[in-house]
């Protein structure tokens, strides 16, 4: 099996659209159950946005569209 080092060391090789690809595969494989180590200040910002979307103050954008824009913005920015 390949140590962290050697991966982490192949994927920084990768264009940034790949390593993008690959963060978004690698993301979709951590369980939704899975404790991250947030500081506090994360935690008081977690909760304040769950408030405003808990009220319906703010309008979300679906990942997919997100995604969608930051890889053309990649590729546009790839060309000129």
């Amino acid at each position: 099996m390949t140590d962290y080092s050697a991966v982490l060391t192949a994927a920084q090789q990768l264009p940034e659209e790949e390593r993008l690809r690959l963060i978004d595969a690698l993301w979709e494989t951590v369980s939704p159950d899975s404790e991250a180590d947030f500081t506090d200040a994360w935690a008081q910002e977690i909760k304040l946005r769950v408030a405003q979307l808990d009220a319906g103050t703010v309008t979300t954008i679906p990942w997919s569209e997100i995604r969608d824009d930051a890889l053309a913005r990649l590729s546009h920015a790839e060309e000129s």
